[in-house]
Order: structure tokens, then C-alpha cells, then sequence
């Protein structure tokens, strides 16, 4: 069994969503400096690094993220790796793709895993997300749960109607993988999300198990 870790590390200046809060992390007391004990504090918002999006984050009926079923958060899971040509996935995009029948999770690998080892300290418009009919399509075959290697699902310039349509039917979404690591295949997920309460969204640690 192998065990790939796929969650960015959460730091003091790394990129967030325009507009969220930069994250702040540092320790309070030092034992260098004559403290009792090592304390450290952290501010940032909850969509920061790897994070997951519950239906309430776009769906004020939606359901919150400390009321997600571990069940949706935890099992077999397809990890689909696509060209660096592909600009945004689309319905046609779907179509092509042989997934295992009856999946429940998938994750898509794009070039924006590269991101993460080129330029992670600077925020990318021309990321690649889900469009409209894709994200239906997604919804049409059942899935559960969606994960993408950058910070939205959703492309910049569209994110409102994709989120809309995977949150409307009770997704629950990962954003912010680090991918680049992994290879396509069927992989057992975990992924545990911080049990903030009434939240529309957490940081999480994500790992894929390779048997």
C-alpha cells in the first residue's frame, strides 16, 4: 500500500482566492525567547489551500460542512488525468472519458498541477475549471463528489452557474489539490475536512491510498 499526500501545505503568503484574506501563521511564544512552550496562532479564510466547498458555499439550503456524510468524503475514487490542451471541461470532454461504472468521486488532473512546482506564489486567471455542461453532465452520471487541482472548480471568468450546478445537487467539491505527483487511476480517498460548524467550506487533508 502507498500513500500519496495531494494537500498543499498551508504557509504565511501562499496564493488565495482574490480577495480572501492572506494567511497568517506564526508562533506566540517562543522557547527561544524564554517561553514555556512553542504557540503558534493562524487567521485565513476557509476556501484557503486544499479545502473543500459544501452545497451551502452557493445553495443557501445547501447542506453545511459539518453536516457532510463521511461517507461521501471516503472511498473508491477515479483520478482522471487530461491533456494540457484541454482549456476547460466541457460535456464533450466528459463524454470521452471511460470512468469506472457506477463512480462516485472523481478528481481531474490538469496542467494546472504544474502551478504547484512553477509558480504557486502567484494567483492564475487561465486556470482550467469545469464548465456548465460538463459540471451537468457530472450530476447525470451520479457523482458525488468532484475534485480539481487548482483553487475553483469552476473556470475564473464562470464560476457562479458550474458551482450552481454541483452544489445545487448536493456535490461536495476539493479544490486546491496538489496532483502533480500522482498518476490516473482508481484510488481509495480520504479526505477529512476540519469540522467547522455551519461552515460553507474547510480546509482539509486529502490523501489518495494506492493498493
Amino acid at each position: 500500500m502507498k500513500i500519496h499526500d495531494v494537500t498543499l501545505t498551508i504557509q504565511a503568503g501562499m496564493t488565495v482566492w482574490p480577495g480572501d484574506i492572506s494567511v497568517e501563521l506564526y508562533r506566540k511564544e517562543k522557547i527561544e525567547d524564554g517561553g514555556m512552550a512553542n504557540n503558534s496562532n493562524i487567521s485565513m479564510g476557509v476556501h484557503t489551500g486544499t479545502h473543500i466547498d459544501s452545497p451551502y458555499h452557493f445553495i443557501n439550503h445547501g447542506i453545511k460542512v459539518d453536516q457532510i456524510p463521511l461517507d461521501t468524503l471516503v472511498g473508491p475514487a477515479d483520478l482522471i488525468e487530461l491533456p494540457d490542451s484541454v482549456e476547460v471541461i466541457d460535456a464533450a470532454i466528459i463524454k470521452s472519458i471511460s470512468f469506472t461504472p457506477g463512480v462516485k468521486r472523481v478528481l481531474f488532473k490538469t496542467r494546472n498541477s504544474k502551478i504547484w512546482s512553477r509558480s504557486p506564489e502567484l494567483f492564475h486567471e487561465d486556470f482550467v475549471g469545469i464548465g456548465a455542461d460538463g459540471a451537468q453532465l457530472l450530476v447525470d452520471l451520479g457523482v458525488k463528489l468532484v475534485g480539481i487541482d487548482y483553487l475553483s472548480a469552476a473556470p475564473f471568468t464562470a464560476s457562479k452557474l458550474t458551482h450552481d450546478i454541483l452544489l445545487g445537487a448536493g456535490m461536495v467539491l476539493i479544490e486546491g489539490l496538489d496532483l502533480s505527483k500522482v498518476s490516473p487511476g482508481t484510488y481509495t480517498l480520504a479526505c477529512l475536512p476540519l469540522k467547522l460548524k455551519d461552515t460553507d467550506g474547510a480546509p482539509a487533508r486529502v490523501i489518495l491510498i494506492e493498493e
